[in-house]
């Protein structure tokens, strides 16, 4: 039976960045030089896969330091934590490495510089994600208050209209995030903004190749976690660039075949937290039922890449 003809365009940059790369780094090498168990506060990055195959190695995600014990290595999660996670740590005289990615400890520290200079903060970002709960967490209570939407703006009550400054997650929808910055600028003037965008280059990049690519495609292909920020936000940007067809999925198993029926176009792209074996699996699905034609659609081009903690780099 002849497969029919089917274009994959294959968004670039997708897949791992810099951050998350330098977190699973972390883990091998604690296991490297501490050996097994080895425990992580939260998932690593939010990819099962990845996590998966890290617990084989002899890690072990718990959700708080409570279910460490005293006497194992344990690692923060690249998402970041309040600081009285790595306070109660040093008290217990546990052995621990911040995992956090340095774009979301930049976050930190601009709202602790803020804070210093008498500025209450507005963190735009989503409720309940591990980044905005360790980015609230680095100041007292009532110091950070979230908004996720403009109609949050609206209704914002803040201690003081001309000392204020706002701070973002690091894996929102850029235009979103926009639409919501000037709702918090109209409303109030005089807040402050970071000297640097705080969405990451990573989201930032993988956003602008899913509208290059939205346009052309019968339906897109986002590989991510469901609990992935960043790869939720690449479904929605799809969408909102003329994709109305696009769908989330861990891997190849997980493809609604059926609604690409008909589909002569597809676009695959990956979150941040997606290794790129994962995509080659889709893609090889893909080969196995059309006669795939590969096309690369890269808007830019990343060689970032951070250090992982000097602990790590010395002797045991």
């Amino acid at each position: 039976m002849t497969r029919p003809p089917l274009t994959l365009y294959l968004a670039a940059p997708r897949g791992f960045c810099a951050g998350v790369d330098r977190a699973i780094k972390i883990v091998e090498m604690a296991l490297e030089k501490w050996g097994a168990p080895v425990y992580v506060r939260h998932e690593i990055v939010h990819n099962r896969f990845v996590v998966d195959g890290l617990r084989a190695k002899g890690a072990v995600f718990v959700e708080e330091l409570d279910d460490c014990p005293d006497d194992r290595p344990v690692i923060f999660s690249a998402h970041g934590v309040p600081k009285a996670v790595p306070a109660e740590a040093a008290r217990r005289n546990m052995v621990y490495v911040d995992a956090t990615c340095p774009l979301v400890s930049k976050v930190h520290i601009e709202a602790e510089r803020h804070h210093a200079n008498g500025l209450q903060m507005v963190m735009i970002g989503h409720e309940g994600h591990p980044e905005t709960i360790g980015t609230m967490g680095q100041l007292p209570p009532g110091e950070v208050l979230l908004v996720e939407t403009v109609a949050d703006v609206a209704r914002l009550q803040v201690r003081d209209p001309g000392r204020l400054a706002f701070i973002t997650q690091t894996t929102l929808s850029v235009d979103d995030t926009a639409d919501i910055v000037a709702a918090l600028q109209a409303r109030f003037p005089a807040i402050v903004g970071p000297h640097k965008e705080d969405i990451c280059y990573a989201t930032t990049n993988r956003q602008a190749a899913v509208k290059a690519i939205a346009p052309r495609v019968d339906a897109l292909l986002v590989i991510g976690a469901p609990n992935s920020s960043n790869s939720r936000r690449l479904v929605e940007v799809g969408q909102g660039a003329g994709c109305a067809h696009a769908q989330l999925v861990q891997r190849a198993a997980e493809i609604d075949w059926r609604s690409l029926e008909g589909a002569r176009a597809v676009g695959i792209t990956a979150g941040a937290s997606a290794p790129e074996v994962l995509i080659e699996e889709v893609i090889d699905a893909f080969s196995e039922r059309f006669e795939v034609t590969r096309e690369l659609v890269e808007t830019a081009v990343e060689n970032v890449e951070f250090k992982v903690p000097r602990v790590l780099r010395e002797p045991a």
